[in-house]
């Protein structure tokens, strides 16, 4: 059995996530696709504090790029991205489709709350909505809602979504693949329609796998995205269950695709891809969305870079150790510092109310942070950056912006 230390389970990580790739100038649709193939999926999340989470991956890994090629791969032909619940809302590459019709086809057993109540006790409304879905296009949900009902229907009690009976219709035929997403609208709506007018033919044709088949598939596909994981790493890129994951690990193990390691400090058994590079060292600079597949999975980022993160945007301000929105900062193989951010479009500021270092992180730190927010500032078209005042890293990364302003 081998054995990897802590250190040598970081670079193997990172570079499964193509923090190796060599960096273009100018990124293409070419760069994306081989960007989402290391990462499997970009997890979408509609906080626009910054920036909506599912660029930032792309960002983190292309470097500055224009993020109108997200959406040609994910709304024009032939579409390369599509969105489905394969970890939480993300966009996956086409050919996961046939993998997650095993999941769809249980739609009435994992669908939730709402959806799953409606598709029970209003199969009618289901009819409804597939039928106005495919004799109109691709549309919003609102437009939908507008074509079959006054609007009475939605429901005011519930602080969060206040989703409509329609609303949750389609969002149970998107989660059992009656419908999937042509694109998205300028107020980040969702564009519904029906799978035949959005997805390559090739890929609606392709056969469906056994489910097991799917399970062992996905579990692959999991194992080459972390490069070394824990079983429950696994099971969580995916979002799968233990029993399914449990038997397609063991399968992967026997066909020599999996192989067995212990990492330093790492309670669990873990797996190495038989693929998996182990680079002698990793150059990152970048900063990481809350929703990056190095970080979303937060017993894994402990395991892994000894950083202990939480998202406290529902913590009350007060009670916030480090901030609203807080990215780690990644700098060679290591997580350094944290920094707190949001982007001040009227102003064409990026804010940084707070940035903090972790320990030991090297002496220039604030440095390689201070060029890292310019980078990420130009990108967002933010002429300008102030730096706050909160946490110990805040004093040397100001000090550090005004020498380069000099």
């Amino acid at each position: 059995m081998e054995s990897l230390s802590r250190a040598q389970a970081r670079r193997v990580a990172l570079a499964a996530q193509g923090f190796l790739d060599p960096p273009h100038a100018q990124p293409t649709l070419r760069t994306l696709e081989r960007t989402v193939r290391r990462t499997g999926v970009l997890q979408i999340d509609s906080v626009n504090v910054l920036q909506r989470a599912h660029f930032m991956p792309l960002y983190a890994r292309m470097g500055p790029y224009d993020t109108d090629l997200l959406r040609r791969a994910s709304a024009e032909r032939p579409r390369r991205l599509v969105e489905y619940w394969a970890h939480e809302a993300a966009y996956m590459p086409v050919d996961l489709w046939p993998l997650m019709q095993h999941r769809m086809a249980q739609a009435h057993e994992r669908a939730w709350g709402g959806p799953k109540s409606v598709a029970r006790e209003n199969p009618q409304l289901l009819r409804d909505v597939l039928a106005d879905v495919q004799g109109r296009g691709a549309r919003t949900a609102r437009e939908i809602e507008a074509d079959l009902t006054s609007g009475a229907d939605r429901t005011k009690g519930h602080w969060g979504w206040n989703w409509s009976e329609v609303k949750k219709a389609l969002e149970f035929l998107f989660y059992a693949g009656d419908i999937t997403v042509a694109g998205r609208n300028g107020s980040f709506e969702r564009l519904y329609d029906v799978p035949e007018r959005v997805l390559p033919a090739a890929v609606l044709a392709a056969p469906t796998p056994a489910p097991a088949d799917a399970h062992r598939e996905l579990v692959r596909r999991a194992a080459v995205s972390h490069g070394v994981a824990t079983e429950q790493c696994l099971r969580d890129y995916y979002r799968m269950g233990v029993a399914e994951t449990r038997a397609a690990v063991a399968d992967l193990v026997d066909a020599g695709d999996l192989l067995p390691v212990t990492v330093e400090g790492w309670r669990r058994p873990a797996y190495l891809h038989r693929e998996a590079r182990l680079p002698r060292r990793v150059q990152a600079r970048t900063l990481l969305s809350p929703f990056d597949p190095v970080v979303w999975e937060r017993a894994r980022t402990e395991a892994l870079f000894d950083f202990r993160y939480r998202i406290e945007i529902y913590v009350p301000e007060p009670k916030r150790v480090h901030g609203y929105y807080v990215l780690p900062f990644l700098l060679g193989d290591d997580l350094v510092a944290r920094v707190d951010l949001k982007a001040d479009r009227a102003r064409g500021t990026l804010l940084v109310p707070g940035a903090f270092a972790e320990p030991g992180a090297p002496a220039d730190v604030a440095v390689h942070l201070a060029a890292e927010l310019r980078r990420l500032a130009d990108w967002l078209g933010l002429a300008e950056i102030a730096i706050g005042s909160r946490g110990d890293l805040a004093p040397a990364l100001a000090a550090t912006q005004r020498a380069a302003c000099l």
